[in-house]
């Protein structure tokens, strides 16, 4: 078995044959203890004479660590510019000696990418209310307000920290900087930008004095921005993080519209989701039992909940609106079309719009169910006054005649 690391140095190599010794029982353990024999190979490759193959100890990866089945009973600390193109060691060891007096072989950091970062952002976005009045809260935080640079009004940015330094908010990057940025959206989204956990509800209840139809659940997601102006590439995405040459104002917007919309979209699904629920139950309830006993009045509150979820997803929320900011730079529009797939707005709101269509189905179906039980009722009803006017009539008839016989 052989196993390969490479770093921007040179070239380690570590050879484990298969067993080529009988195995040996211990006799207190009864468990076979192979004897393992290895080779360990370090080659330098494409290294000029006066470089050296390194391996310091402030920044090695212990292969042992994370193999604690395997053991090497020697050591490499370092190995210089003049040693040889391989060194080649070969012993034998039992693995009953393997773990006493180990020590680590050091070789340099394989996620060398996560190297010359300037700053790790952290994104939260929060859900909590299905409106804010923004007006009354710029009226009290003017001086933490930054002028918007596109026409859209549905949100605003505040800035909270160090003021003085950036007064308007346009410094082009945001590593080492203390300040944290609110974005505000009129239909309940805030999404914070450099906040610790701590800081949160600090932050929260300078909006929840301006917000109305607050939520008995919050929503919450997060995300993180790392800039990296060494970065070979405008922007480049991985796992719960985009990665930006740097992240200014115009990065918050776009990165918070986008996280605004889809911590907003997960409420109307979820909404959505239990009213397919309540058509779900009411369906299996009409399959055992041949009726339901829905009232109308809570028919159409059904269908006023899903007209008005599906309106504050097209009309508040502005899914299908394509951010200014995108519409006048090219870079911002590739953070925002690839935040976009990576939340996957288009598909959910796909699904959302399946589930409204089968709740619209069966709101349809119930209501002709309802409007036939009127029917029915008004029929038996009109038969019930006729027969009762045929009755009176035929009784005026006899009381007439009785009268004429006397």
């Amino acid at each position: 078995m052989r196993f390969t690391g490479l770093t921007s140095r040179g070239k380690a190599i570590f050879t484990l044959p298969t067993l080529n010794s009988p195995l040996k029982f211990s006799p207190f353990f009864r468990k076979p203890q192979p004897i393992i024999s290895y080779s360990i190979i370090f080659r330098r490759e494409s290294c000029s004479s006066q470089s050296a193959l390194s391996l310091s100890s402030s920044r090695k990866v212990s292969f042992l660590q994370r193999n604690p089945g395997l053991a090497v009973s020697k050591c490499i600390s370092s190995i210089s510019s003049s040693a040889a193109d391989m060194i080649e060691w070969n012993d034998v060891v039992s693995c009953s000696e393997i773990g006493a007096g180990v020590t680590e072989v050091g070789l340099e950091e394989e996620d060398d990418v996560n190297e010359g970062f300037k700053a790790r952002i952290s994104v939260k976005a929060f859900f909590f209310s299905t409106s804010v009045d923004l007006r009354t809260l710029l009226d009290q935080n003017k001086q933490n307000f930054i002028p918007p640079s596109s026409r859209m009004t549905n949100y605003v940015v505040l800035r909270f920290g160090d003021l003085e330094s950036d007064p308007h908010g346009l410094s082009s990057s945001l590593g080492g900087n203390d300040c944290c940025y609110m974005v505000v959206f009129q239909y309940g989204s805030i999404v914070l930008f450099n906040v610790g956990d701590h800081e949160v509800d600090g932050y929260l209840k300078i909006v929840e004095r301006h917000a109305s139809g607050l939520l008995p659940e919050m929503r919450k997601d997060e995300y993180e921005v790392r800039e990296k102006p060494t970065l070979n590439t405008w922007m480049q995405g991985g796992l719960d993080y985009i990665m930006l040459q740097y992240l200014n104002i115009d990065g918050i917007r776009t990165i918070g519209s986008v996280l605004g919309q889809s911590i907003a979209l997960d409420y109307y699904v979820r909404q959505v989701d239990g009213m397919v629920a309540e058509f779900t139950d009411i369906n299996r309830g009409m399959e055992k039992t041949g009726t339901f006993t829905m009232k109308r009045k809570k028919l159409f509150q059904l269908v006023g909940k899903a007209n008005s979820n599906l309106a504050d997803v097209i009309l508040k929320l502005g899914l299908f609106e394509r951010s200014d900011i995108a519409w006048k730079d090219a870079k911002y529009a590739q953070i925002w079309e690839y935040l976009r797939d990576e939340f996957e707005l288009t598909q959910r709101f796909a699904s959302l719009d399946f589930k409204l269509k089968f709740v619209e189905h069966n709101i349809r179906f119930l209501q002709e169910i309802l409007q036939n039980r009127k029917s029915d009722f008004l029929e038996w009803l009109i038969i019930i006054l006729i027969g009762a006017e045929i009755l009176i009539s035929i009784y005026d008839i006899i009381h007439k005649s009785s009268i004429t016989s006397l």
